[in-house]
C-alpha cells in the first residue's frame, strides 16, 4: 500500500491582523475588502450611520424593528420568498440596531456570493416594510420585554444604564424600547427612519473571504453599486455624559436565592491614548479564570460560579476639531452570588480593587494576560466572519483600518506599571455604581454596612 508522503511543517512567519483595501462605489457606498485564502465562507458586514440617538422621540426602538424587517420582503420578493432565496444561496442574513448605528451581517459560500449579494441589496435599496409583517415584529419585541425584566442580568444592565447617563439621553434607555414606545411603532414610522438615515452615501460595506477569481468590482457594481439615494452627512451625535457618584442601587426580587451584580462606570474608548493598558489590566482584574477577582471570589472563597471584568464600547468616534471626545466605553464587573454571600461578596471584591490600588499588577499577571491576549489572536480570526466584524467595528468608531494590528503591538509593548496604572483609573473603588438585582430584605442591611455609597432600593 503508499500512503502520501506525510506533509512538512512550513516556515514559520508572524502573524497581524488582515489589512483591508479600501475603496467606494460611485453612489458613495465605502467599500473594505480582504482577502483571505482558503476561506470559502464570504463575510459581508454593512455598517449604517442610522445611530439610536436618532430615533425619534416616543420612539425608541425604531430601529431595531426597521433592522430586524429588512429580511422581511423587497419590492421583488415576499417575505417567504425572501427566505427562501436566502436559503437557496446557503446564506444567512443577520441585522441589529445598537447606539453607533445598524449592523447587517451576510453569510454565504463564495460561489453564491452574486446571488446573495444581491438579496442583500434589494433589502438594503428597497425593503418592503409591508404593514402586515412591521405588526408582527412589533408584536414580537413586546412579547420579548417581559422576558428580559425576568433576567437578572439584564434587568441589571438596564437599571445601571438608566443610573449612569441622564434621562435626556437615548443611552439611560433600553437599547431596544420599551413596552410603551415599542407599541407606538408602525410601518409608516419605519419608513420615514429608513428615509431619513439609510443611504449609500453614510453607509460602508466589509466583504472578506477568498477572492480568488472572484470579480468583486463586478459584483458590487451590479448589487450594492445600484442602490441609491442622498448625499446628506451622517447625523451629528452629542458627546456622552454620565455620572458614576459610587452609589448602590438593589432592585428588589423578594426571595430571589442569587443576587445579580453589575458594577460600572464610564471611561476610555478606543481613540484614548490609554485604551491598550486599560485592556491589559481589567483583563488582569477579571478577564478570566484565573484573574485577581476569580481567584478570590470564586476558588478562594467560592461565592460565585465566576466573575468578569470588562471594558464594552458603547459608542467610540473621533475627537472633534474643538477637541472633545464623544465617545465611551462601559467599564464593568459582572457576576452572580448566592444572597447570604452578597454583603461578603462585595467586601472581598472592594478589598481586591483597594489591594490593587495599593500593590499593583505582578510582572507574572502581565504576561499570562498578554500571552492570552496576543498569543490566541491567530486563532480568534480564522473565521471570515471574525474578520469581518472587526473591521466594521473599526468602521463604526471611526478607526484607522490598522487599529487592530496596532492594538496587538501596542499590548505586547505595556508594562506591568501602565497596566496598573490603567486598571486602577478603571475601576476606583470609590466611583462605581453598583447595581444589585436580588431580595432586598436579605441583602440591604449588609451592604449598607460595607460603606460603598448611598444605598437605594427599587422594585421591579
Amino acid at each position: 500500500m503508499t500512503f502520501h508522503p506525510q506533509p512538512g511543517a512550513g516556515t514559520a512567519t508572524p502573524w497581524a491582523f488582515p489589512a483591508p483595501e479600501r475603496g467606494a462605489l460611485p453612489n458613495g457606498l465605502t467599500v473594505l475588502r480582504c482577502h483571505r485564502p482558503g476561506q470559502q465562507v464570504m463575510a459581508v458586514e454593512i455598517f449604517l450611520a442610522a445611530p439610536l440617538e436618532a430615533e425619534p422621540e416616543g420612539l425608541d426602538g425604531i430601529a431595531t424593528i426597521m433592522a430586524r424587517a429588512f429580511s422581511e420582503g423587497t419590492d421583488k420578493h415576499s417575505a417567504e420568498e425572501f427566505a427562501a432565496e436566502l436559503e437557496r444561496c446557503g446564506a444567512t442574513l443577520d441585522a441589529y440596531a445598537d447606539h453607533p448605528g445598524l449592523r447587517v451581517s451576510l453569510e454565504v459560500p463564495v460561489s453564491r456570493l452574486p446571488k446573495a449579494l444581491g438579496l442583500l441589496a434589494d433589502a438594503l435599496r428597497a425593503p418592503a416594510f409591508a404593514d402586515a409583517e412591521i405588526e408582527r415584529l412589533v408584536a414580537n419585541r413586546l412579547d420579548e420585554i417581559p422576558h428580559e425584566a425576568a433576567n437578572p442580568s439584564r434587568r441589571a444592565a438596564k437599571q445601571l444604564s438608566k443610573e449612569l447617563f441622564p434621562a435626556t439621553s437615548r443611552m439611560s434607555r433600553p437599547r431596544q424600547g420599551t413596552e410603551e414606545t415599542v407599541k407606538r411603532i408602525d410601518a409608516v414610522g419605519v419608513k420615514g427612519f429608513y428615509g431619513a438615515h439609510v443611504r449609500p452615501a453614510t453607509a460602508t460595506a466589509v466583504v472578506v473571504g477568498d477572492l480568488e477569481g472572484v470579480d468583486l468590482d463586478a459584483v458590487l457594481a451590479e448589487t450594492l453599486g445600484v442602490w441609491t439615494g442622498n448625499t446628506a452627512p451622517a447625523r451629528p451625535v452629542p458627546p456622552i455624559t454620565a455620572d458614576d457618584t459610587g452609589r448602590v442601587v438593589i432592585v428588589d426580587r423578594p426571595g430571589a436565592v442569587q443576587t445579580q451584580l453589575l458594577i460600572g462606570r464610564i471611561g476610555a474608548d478606543r481613540h484614548d491614548r490609554v485604551w491598550p493598558a486599560q485592556v491589559l489590566g481589567t483583563y488582569c482584574l477579571g478577564g478570566t479564570l484565573t484573574s485577581r477577582l476569580d481567584r478570590v471570589l470564586r476558588e478562594e472563597k467560592g461565592y460565585t460560579y465566576g466573575v468578569r471584568a470588562f471594558g464594552q464600547v458603547l459608542r467610540s468616534a473621533a475627537p472633534s476639531s474643538e477637541g472633545g471626545a464623544t465617545g465611551a466605553a462601559m467599564l464593568a464587573i459582572s457576576g452572580s452570588v448566592d444572597t447570604e454571600s452578597t454583603g461578603p461578596a462585595l467586601d472581598d471584591l472592594w478589598k481586591v480593587l483597594r489591594t490593587l490600588a495599593a500593590g499593583g499588577l505582578t510582572d507574572a499577571e502581565r504576561d499570562v494576560a498578554v500571552q492570552n491576549l496576543v498569543g490566541v489572536a491567530p486563532l480568534k480570526y480564522e473565521t471570515a466572519a471574525a474578520v469581518a466584524g472587526t473591521l466594521a467595528d473599526q468602521v463604526e468608531q471611526q478607526l484607522p483600518d490598522d487599529f487592530q494590528a496596532q492594538l496587538y503591538a501596542r499590548l505586547a509593548e505595556t508594562g506591568t506599571v501602565e497596566a496598573t496604572a490603567a486598571v486602577v483609573s478603571a475601576f476606583p473603588d470609590d466611583r462605581l455604581v453598583t447595581v444589585l438585582v436580588g431580595d432586598a430584605s436579605q441583602i440591604e442591611e449588609p451592604v449598607r454596612a460595607l460603606g460603598i455609597g448611598e444605598v437605594t432600593v427599587v422594585t421591579g
